[in-house]
């Protein structure tokens, strides 16, 4: 017995130290756990319409896990891949959002060297991926920017069947752009033939970080009222950003100004809605106080008799306790004219209702 025993140990170490010979780079495994404890509430809006009462939740803000991993293929390239998968720490409940789909966040397999790196998967836009460094908050927490930035969600997209290039970095200069291939064209002449484009330059050097970024979605269009973008024939989406980051000693100012076009592939178009973010980052010792200041307009066609105009302000305070370990507290002040429905994911919550949000937890990285 401990003849087969030995046996069976000395054939696994063979296999296991051969395929480590055969991979120099290990594959590394790495993931989020952020929980917060929320107090939220809406109220005013149009006369008849009843009060969403207070209540507390307990709310994932983007927990994920993932694996990633390089190989040297010579001649200074080299093959690179990531997988990654959000979870939802605080329920299993699938009518909640508790149900989980395996690498359903950005994943990719791909190639680098001096040309860059490109890949092919799901991934962040370029434009998403450039403005929400201006983002002390950055993504899916209550205090961030895209509820009301980027065409409300619309262009902060991981985009899926995507082909990419991240270019090198040329004295500070880089270029990302990406191609969404239009496997989603309808049979037939009259049929929609969707797809994205997207590209940010930036430039990144001494405690200034400035670009711009332009993207579009051809045949395809989202109204005020909707969640997503539908694909018409015809139709455009074309959004524009120009944004930064200034370091002034402790203090880090971020600001973020875009606008979008939207065509139907009709006679009704909705035009020039404007969105602009400032957001103040004062760092003293372990400890972050945070202000950020969002205003949306416009979305609705141009005929309307009143546009949306939506405000958010937003004040934090976070405390590292180490480097993978955060306290977090946010408070979020949501605005709403009567045509306006900025939500947070606050059922019975309609248009020109206001949102207050009161969260408080722990980010955990690994």
């Amino acid at each position: 017995m401990k003849l087969r025993q030995c046996a069976i140990a000395l054939i696994a170490a063979g296999i296991f130290s051969g395929a480590h010979a055969q991979s120099a780079e290990p594959v590394t495994l790495y993931g989020r756990v952020y929980l917060m404890l929320e107090s939220i509430k809406a109220s005013g809006g149009n006369p008849g319409t009843p009060d969403v009462g207070s209540r507390i939740r307990v709310e994932d803000y983007s927990s994920l896990l993932g694996v990633r991993g390089t190989e040297n293929l010579g001649g200074g390239l080299k093959a690179t891949f990531q997988l990654e998968t959000a979870f939802r720490p605080d329920s299993n409940d699938g009518a909640n959002g508790g149900s989980t789909t395996f690498a359903n966040r950005n994943s990719f397999v791909g190639v680098d060297g001096n040309f860059g790196t490109v890949i092919f998967g799901r991934y962040d836009s370029p434009m998403k991926r450039a403005t929400i460094r201006t983002d002390p908050f950055a993504n899916l927490t209550m205090g961030d920017s895209y509820k009301l930035m980027s065409d409300r969600g619309n262009f902060n997209r991981r985009q899926q069947n995507t082909v990419q290039w991240w270019s090198p970095t040329w004295s500070g200069f880089e270029v990302n752009a990406s191609q969404v291939v239009n496997e989603r064209r309808a049979v037939g002449a009259t049929g929609a033939n969707p797809s994205d484009t997207s590209i940010a330059a930036t430039y990144t050097r001494s405690g200034v970080y400035v670009g711009y970024s332009w993207e579009r979605h051809r045949d395809q269009f989202r109204s005020y009222t909707a969640t997503a973008s539908a694909d018409i024939k015809g139709a455009s989406e074309v959004g524009h950003a120009l944004f930064g980051n200034f370091d002034i000693g402790p203090l880090k100012v971020g600001l973020n100004t875009q606008r979008f076009k939207k065509v139907t592939g009709t006679a009704a178009t909705v035009t020039d809605t404007k969105s602009n973010h400032v957001a103040l980052t004062y760092t003293s010792g372990k400890s972050r106080y945070v202000y950020s200041y969002i205003t949306l307009k416009g979305g609705l066609a141009p005929t309307a008799a009143v546009q949306p105009d939506s405000k958010r302000t937003a004040l934090g305070y976070l405390y590292n306790f180490s480097r993978r370990t955060t306290f977090v507290a946010v408070y979020g002040d949501f605005d709403n004219n009567s045509v306006a429905s900025v939500n947070v994911g606050l059922d019975g919550a309609v248009a020109g209702k206001d949102t207050r949000v009161l969260s408080a937890g722990f980010r955990h990285t690994f």
